[in-house]
C-alpha cells in the first residue's frame, strides 16, 4: 500500500479552478457568490481594491468614533420596546457604554488608567418571552452595530458535525455587508447558552457541550477568525479567485477583541439548584414553605460562579461573562402593559395585517386584559400574546377579506368565542355582501376582457346564479368564474373571425352550462354566415 497521504480535496479543488480560469477572457465577479461570501469586489474595482464603505457604514463608525450616550439615555430608549426588566436594562446600559467608550478611546489612540482591559461580556438569565432578544435588538439598532443572534444548540466541537462557533464572527461580517472594521465593532448574542452545560457522568460531557464552550470562550477575549471557513465551499472557491486577480491582498481574518458578546438562557434547572442550596441554610422554624405554583425563575437572581460551574459550565468559560443578570418572569399585567404602551407590541402587527385589506378593528381595555390573562396563562411569556391573537384573529384574517366589513370591534365575547363573534359580525353586514360579490364579477370581467380582448357583460340572473353557486360551494367568485370561462376564449375567437363580435352577455344558462351555451353560440354564428 502506498505510504502518501490522501490529497486534500481542498488544494485539488483550487488546482481544477486555477485550470478552469486559466487563460480564460471571461471575467468573474466576486458578486457571483455573494450569498456565500460579502467580501468580494464589484466588477467597477480593479484588481485587489477594497470597496469603499456605503454611506451607512461609514456613518455608523463616525458613531462609535463619536460614542457619547449615557447609561440612562440607552435605558429610556429600551423602554419604549421592553417592559419592566429594569435590573437587565440597568445592566445592559451600563455595560454598553462601559464598552464602546473603550472602543471609542482605543480608536482615538487614548491611553487610560487601566493597563489591560476586561471585556463586559454578559449573561442573562430568565425564562423564555421576557424580552432578552428583544433588548439586545434593540440596543445594536440605537447603536447602529451589525448584530448577530444563533443558538447555542446549534454549534459542535470542531471536528463534528454541525456549525463551527466561528461561523458567528463570519455571520457579522455579512451583517456589516463585508464591512470588516464594523464588524469588528459588533455585538454577538447566543441564546440558549444553558443547553450546552451538562453534568460530568459516567459518559463525560458531550462534543456540543464542552467542547463548545471552550471554543466559545476563545472568541469571547481576543483571537484572529478567517473569514474563509476551510469546511466553505464557496469560501475556497472564493479564495481561490482572489489568488487569480493577484493585486494587493485584502484582510482575511477578523479580530474579535472589540466584538462585545451576550449570552442568555433560561436556566429552569438552575433556578431548581440554586432553591435547593438556599433552603438548606433556612432551618427550623424560620424555613420558608414553597407554594406549588412558585415562580423558580426568581432564585436565578442569586445565582452564583458556584452554582453555574455545578450547572455543567467550565470555569473558564463563566468566567468570560463576568456581567450576570437575571430577568424577571412577566405578569398578566405586564403582558397587558407591552399590548398597549410598547413600540414592538405584536398587536400592531396584527393592525398591519387587516389594514392591508382595509379592516380595521377597535380593542377594548377589558379584552386587553382578557388577551393578557390568556397568554400568560401560556408560560411562554410576550410569545403568549401573539398565540392568543393568532387563536382569536385566524378566521376573521381569513374571512373577512371576502366580505364587505371594513371595521370590528374585539370585546372579551370574541375572546370567549371568536367563531360565534364572526358568524353574528358577517349576519349583521349581510345586507351589504351584494355589493362584493357584483364587485368581484366586474373585475372578473375586467381581467378577462384585458387579457383576452373580450367584454363579457353579465346579466341581473347570471349575477345571482353565480351568487348562489359561490355561497353553496364557498367558494370566491374569482375561482368560480376561471373554472367556469377557462376556455371560453376559443370559442369567442370563433365568432369574432365570422363577424367582428367583441362584446357577449352572460346569462343564467351560461353559467349553468358554459361550454353547451358557448357552442350554441357558435354554431349560430356559422349558420347565421352560411346563410348571408
Amino acid at each position: 500500500m502506498s505510504e502518501k497521504e490522501p490529497p486534500n480535496p481542498f488544494e485539488e479543488i483550487q488546482r481544477q479552478l486555477k485550470e478552469l480560469f486559466k487563460d480564460s477572457n471571461v471575467k468573474v465577479s466576486a458578486h457571483n457568490f455573494s450569498e456565500a461570501d460579502p467580501f468580494g469586489d464589484d466588477e467597477s474595482e480593479g484588481p485587489g481594491e477594497t470597496p469603499e464603505a456605503p454611506d451607512s457604514d461609514a456613518q455608523a463608525l463616525e458613531n462609535i468614533r463619536n460614542f457619547h450616550l449615557k447609561p440612562k439615555e440607552i435605558r429610556d430608549y429600551l423602554n419604549r420596546f421592553v417592559i419592566r426588566q429594569d435590573e437587565a436594562k440597568k445592566v445592559l446600559s451600563v455595560a454598553i457604554c462601559d464598552h464602546y467608550n473603550h472602543v471609542r478611546q482605543t480608536l482615538a489612540g487614548e491611553a487610560g488608567e487601566a493597563t489591560e482591559y476586561s471585556k463586559q461580556n454578559l449573561l442573562f438569565l430568565g425564562p423564555t418571552g421576557v424580552g432578552k432578544t428583544y433588548l439586545m435588538k434593540s440596543v445594536a439598532r440605537l447603536i447602529g452595530v451589525p448584530f448577530v443572534k444563533a443558538d447555542a444548540t446549534k454549534f459542535s466541537e470542531t471536528g463534528y458535525v454541525g456549525s463551527d462557533v466561528e461561523d458567528l464572527v463570519r455571520d457579522l461580517v455579512k451583517a456589516a455587508d463585508g464591512n470588516i472594521e464594523l464588524a469588528e465593532k459588533g455585538i454577538i448574542f447566543v441564546d440558549e447558552i444553558d443547553k450546552i452545560a451538562s453534568e460530568a457522568g459516567a459518559g463525560g460531557r458531550d462534543v456540543s457541550g464542552r467542547g463548545v464552550q471552550i471554543n466559545l470562550l476563545k472568541l469571547m477575549e481576543e483571537t484572529e477568525v478567517n473569514l474563509f471557513s476551510p469546511t466553505d465551499m464557496m469560501s475556497q472557491m472564493q479564495a481561490v479567485m482572489e489568488m487569480q486577480r493577484g493585486g494587493k491582498p485584502r484582510r482575511k481574518s477578523i479580530n474579535t477583541k472589540n466584538i462585545l458578546f451576550i449570552v442568555s438562557g433560561a436556566f429552569d434547572k438552575l433556578a431548581e439548584s440554586i432553591k435547593k442550596r438556599v433552603s438548606q441554610n433556612e432551618l427550623g422554624f424560620g424555613a420558608t414553605v414553597s407554594a406549588k405554583d412558585e415562580d423558580l425563575s426568581a432564585y436565578l437572581q442569586l445565582a452564583e460562579t458556584g452554582d453555574f460551574i455545578k450547572y455543567g459550565f467550565e470555569p473558564e468559560f463563566i468566567g468570560r461573562v463576568p456581567v450576570r443578570c437575571a430577568c424577571s418572569a412577566l405578569s398578566a399585567a405586564d403582558l397587558a402593559h407591552i399590548m398597549t404602551t410598547s413600540e414592538g407590541s405584536v398587536l400592531h402587527q396584527y393592525r398591519d395585517d387587516f389594514r392591508g385589506y382595509g379592516i380595521n378593528f377597535d380593542i377594548t381595555p377589558e379584552a386587553i386584559v382578557a388577551i393578557a390573562e390568556s397568554a400568560s396563562k401560556e408560560g411562554t411569556g410576550a410569545r403568549g400574546i401573539m398565540t392568543v391573537l393568532e387563536r382569536i384573529f385566524r378566521d376573521y384574517k381569513f374571512e373577512l377579506p371576502s366580505t364587505a366589513i371594513k371595521h370590528f370591534e374585539v370585546t372579551t365575547g370574541m375572546i370567549e368565542n371568536p367563531a360565534a363573534c364572526l358568524q353574528a359580525l358577517k349576519a349583521k353586514n349581510a345586507h351589504l355582501q351584494q355589493d362584493v360579490w357584483e364587485s368581484d364579477v366586474k373585475r372578473f370581467a375586467k381581467a378577462f376582457e384585458k387579457t383576452h380582448g373580450f367584454t363579457l357583460e353579465f346579466k341581473p340572473l347570471a349575477v345571482e346564479a353565480l351568487i348562489i353557486e359561490a355561497s353553496e360551494k364557498d367558494r370566491t367568485i374569482q375561482s368560480l368564474c376561471e373554472e367556469k370561462f377557462k376556455d371560453f376564449e376559443h370559442g369567442l375567437n370563433i365568432i369574432h373571425r365570422n363577424t367582428g363580435q367583441t362584446v357577449f352577455k352572460l346569462g343564467k344558462l351560461a353559467i349553468a352550462d358554459p361550454d353547451k351555451e358557448l357552442s350554441k353560440w357558435v354554431v349560430r354564428c356559422i349558420e347565421s354566415t352560411k346563410e348571408k
